[in-house]
This record gives structure tokens, C-alpha cells and sequence, in this order.
């Protein structure tokens, strides 16, 4: 552990910080950052499993539950100064006793003169009760930063004896950002292994164990898509704006060198069915880096502080496997009722405003995709410049995005032929959006192969439009209140004009 991480630590101590919750899978870690603080300590560890261990050698000393470990010690800061370290007890703290002799602990440690003891928490749960709240600091270890995971590769590499071109190194040392040294070293451990070198395919490996993160989680869904961004009918100006965002992620780090700033990410905005989530799936192809998608709703936890927590972790994680694209459907949804009145609310606000901090502070290469149909109820500042790089409305398609989409799928079922006219169908299909006309298509394929046809004609496509209630019929209101609420932003068309 880095010293300054260290110095931070001691100086939590020094100012009478009762119980420091480190919430860290990495105990030896953790142990060796207690034991350069507390030289002259003495410190007392209790196991969940052993109960009373030696610090120093991990024997088992006295077999005991944490109630009757906390009895046994909590006079020892009296006789000099104490550290208790106490590992996986998350689940003992809701007990009422043990909140008890925690409290007195941390009271006697602020408030009486000749007492010393400091309380460590260590587990990869964060479990907070509320009578604890005032007593407790959550410490975060840190991660590696650019320059110290250069450090670790660069070490590594003398270490093995092999030689890795700069450029390479430069390259990995960004795909690891995110990752703590363990893992870091494990997955240099892993390619070297695996080749005898590391090289530039080594980012795949980086990418695949990231995904292992996920995956145990539970926290966030990786997206698997095929879609590319030649499935977007239309949306020019957005594509157009993609396409450049994608070049600076092709060459990150020449990028960053540069002066260039590493996207943050952008809000999409429109009506359902018009191609936003697809959006989402052909920005990560475009880009070649893996899609997340976050759902704000499995991060809500019933004890105080859970939400939050779950957030943390979830925005971590993200970060641990960055470069990617972390995509946020329905992100109104997610954030509904921001503001007003409630306990729930309350802790959708909460959960809002850490969101709106990590998205406005963040210097990791996660790609934000923020898809919404009403923005009506979001509070402005989410809205504001800096937020994300760019914000974007996608409208009802205009007559040559309907051509286009017809042609997208029709190509895809390969059905698509020169003689379909494709002005009658976009004459006929005004105020359908991308859910429509991919519906009107499978309707006419299905029709014709149940009426045993070879060949679909323009004649069977406006038969299966005229059968089509469009989304401008069956939510005629909504796309009014949509398009009221647009009008009052600054934000851009992701669609150019119509050339018809």
C-alpha cells in the first residue's frame, strides 16, 4: 500500500476517528497498512470463524463470538494504546449489544482523556446501522493510477526478463485502469502464461477477466448485441458525432497525450421506438469496447446507507472495467421522484446526486449512454453542459429515415428488391417510428410466406401499414407533452433535415 495511503490512515487515528470501515477484499493488504500505523500499538484481532487470533501470526487464541471478544478487550485502550481489527463481522452489526459495546468503545476513545482504542472494520460488505452512522468513516483504498500501474507493468516486465514495445505499455496501462494491484498483477501473470510476452492482444484478456468482475457482481448486465451502427436508419448528425468520439477511443492514449478530453458520454432523448436503445448497442460496437447497462433498481437495499453503497459499487465496477459503455435506459425512471417528499424519495434523491457528482467529476474512459422518453420531471441541472458532452433528440423519423429503415430490415429478411416504391410507402407511413415500420415488415414476410409467396410487392407492405395503428395515433398526448418539453432546452437533432 502506497504511503500516502498510509499517512492518510495515521492521520484518521490521530484525530480520534472511533472505527474506520475499510471496505476492501484484500486483507494482508489491510493488515500490513495497520501494522506500519500502530508500531507501538497493540492490536487485537477477532475472526468470525476462530474468534480471538493473534495479530501477527493469524493463530487462533480463544475460541469466542464478537459480543464476548468486545467484552474481553474494550478496556485494553486504558492500559495503552489498542487496535481492534475485526474481519467479516457486517453481519453482527444490526445486533443491539453489539452496537452497544461499539458505541461505548468509540465514546470512551472521543471523550475520555486516558483512553486509546481504535475499532477496524474490515469486509467487503458495507453494513452501516443507523445508531453507528456518527461514530464510523468508511476508508477507500485507493486505486492505481496511470502512472503507478506504468510502474507495475514496467516492473513486471524486468522482473520476467522480456522486452514490450513503450506503445504497448502505454496501451495496457489504460485498459488496466479501474483494477487494483492484485488484479493487475494476476492478469500479467495470466498473459505472460498464456504467451511467454504481452503484447496488444493482451487488452482482450484484460477485457475478458473484466467481465468476470460483472459477472460475480450482479450489479450490472453485460449486453451482448450484434447490432452495428449501418442498423440505424437516419439519425445522421448523431452517427456523424459517434464517429468521431469513436477515433479518439480508437487512439486513447496518443489522445489524451495530445490534449484531447476522454468523452464522457452522451443523454439521447425521444419518442419510444425510434432507436435509442439501439443506439446504445451500436455505439459500444463502433467503439469495440464491452456494454454494461446499469439498472438503478436492483442498487436499492433495505438498511440505511445500502443504496448508496450499491451505487458506489456499481460505479466503481464500472470504472474497474473501463473502457466501456455503461448505458442507462429509461434513466427518468430510474430517477423519479427526485425531490419530493417521502423516505423512498429520499433515497432516490441520495442515489441522484451521487450520480450527478461521479458523471461531473469522473476521469475514467466509461462512456455514458443516458436514454430517456420524458424528461418533463428531471430536475434542470441534469440537463446542464458538463454533464455529458452532448445531448440529442431523436424525433419521429423523417421520410428518408423511414426509406431507410424499410430498406434496413427488408435487406436483413432479404426481401428488399428494386421495385419496391419507396415513395408510396414513406407517404403512408408519416408518423410511424422505427418499433413501426420494423413491425409493417414482418407482418408483410409472414403474410407471404402463409399465402406461399416468393416475392413481396409494395401493394403487400401499405396493406400491412394500413393494419399498423402508429405511434403517433396510440400516444398522440404523450409525444405533444415530448415535444413541449424539448422545445424548452438547448439540444440537438440527431436527425438532418428531410430532404423530401
Amino acid at each position: 500500500m502506497k504511503r500516502s495511503t498510509v499517512n492518510i490512515l495515521a492521520s484518521y487515528i490521530d484525530a480520534l476517528h472511533p472505527i474506520i470501515y475499510i471496505n476492501h477484499f484484500d486483507f494482508k493488504v489491510i493488515d500490513d497498512a495497520i501494522s506500519r500505523v500502530g508500531e507501538k500499538a497493540k492490536c487485537v484481532e477477532f475472526n468470525n470463524a476462530l474468534g480471538l487470533v493473534d495479530f501477527k501470526t493469524k493463530s487462533p487464541m480463544m475460541e469466542c463470538n464478537l459480543e464476548q471478544f468486545l467484552k474481553l478487550t474494550m478496556d485494553d485502550g486504558f492500559e495503552q494504546e489498542t487496535f481492534l481489527v475485526l474481519k467479516d463481522v457486517h453481519g453482527e452489526l444490526n445486533n443491539p449489544k453489539i452496537i452497544s459495546l461499539l458505541k461505548r468503545i468509540a465514546e470512551n476513545n472521543l471523550y475520555n482523556d486516558s483512553y486509546s482504542a481504535t475499532i477496524f472494520v474490515l469486509s467487503e460488505i458495507t453494513v452501516i446501522s443507523r445508531e453507528l452512522e456518527n461514530y464510523i468513516t468508511v476508508f477507500d483504498i485507493p486505486l492505481p493510477t496511470t502512472s503507478e500501474i506504468h510502474s507495475i507493468i514496467s516492473d513486471f516486465i524486468i522482473d520476467m526478463d522480456i522486452i514490450v514495445e513503450q506503445e504497448i505499455i502505454n496501451d495496457i496501462t489504460l485498459s488496466f485502469k479501474g483494477l487494483n494491484e492484485f488484479q493487475i498483477r494476476q492478469i500479467l501473470n495470466l498473459a505472460y502464461q498464456d504467451g511467454g510476452c504481452i503484447d496488444k492482444d493482451d487488452k482482450l484478456l484484460i477485457l475478458k477477466e473484466k467481465e468476470q468482475f460483472i459477472k460475480k457482481s450482479g450489479m450490472l448486465e453485460i449486453v451482448n448485441f450484434t447490432e452495428n451502427i449501418e442498423d440505424i436508419g437516419g439519425l445522421e448528425n448523431l452517427k456523424e458525432w459517434l464517429a468521431r468520439k469513436a477515433k479518439v477511443f480508437a487512439n486513447l492514449d496518443k489522445a489524451i497525450k495530445f490534449g484531447v478530453d476522454v468523452p464522457k458520454g452522451i443523454m439521447i432523448i425521444g419518442m419510444p421506438g425510434c432507436g435509442k436503445s439501439l443506439t446504445a448497442k451500436a455505439t459500444a460496437s463502433l467503439f469495440e469496447i464491452p456494454l454494461v447497462r446499469l439498472d438503478v433498481g436492483r442498487l436499492l437495499g433495505k438498511y440505511v446507507g445500502e443504496s448508496e453503497e450499491n451505487m458506489r459499487k456499481a460505479l466503481k465496477l464500472s470504472e474497474a472495467i473501463s473502457p466501456c459503455v455503461l448505458w442507462i435506459d429509461e434513466i427518468e425512471k430510474a430517477f423519479a421522484g427526485v425531490g419530493s417528499d417521502g423516505g423512498g424519495n429520499d433515497v432516490t434523491t441520495r442515489l441522484f446526486g451521487q450520480f450527478l457528482t461521479w458523471i461531473q467529476e469522473k476521469e475514467n474512459t466509461v462512456f455514458i449512454v443516458a436514454t430517456a422518453n420524458d424528461i418533463s420531471r428531471m430536475p434542470p441541472e441534469f440537463l446542464r453542459k458538463g454533464r455529458f458532452d452532448e445531448l440529442f433528440f431523436v424525433d419521429l423519423p423523417n421520410g428518408e429515415e423511414r426509406r431507410k429503415i424499410l430498406d434496413i430490415h427488408l435487406k436483413k429478411r432479404k426481401k428488399w428488391h428494386k421495385d419496391i416504391d419507396s415513395i408510396a410507402l414513406i407517404k403512408e407511413t408519416d408518423g410511424f417510428n422505427g418499433a413501426d415500420l420494423e413491425a409493417v415488415v414482418k407482418d408483410t414476410i409472414e403474410m407471404a410466406f402463409i399465402d406461399g409467396k416468393d416475392v413481396i410487392t409494395t401493394e403487400d407492405l401499405l396493406k400491412s401499414v394500413k393494419d399498423t395503428k402508429s405511434i403517433s395515433s396510440t400516444l398522440k398526448e404523450k409525444i405533444k407533452e415530448i415535444k413541449s418539453t424539448i422545445d424548452k432546452i438547448d439540444i440537438k437533432l440527431a436527425s438532418k433535415a428531410d430532404i423530401h
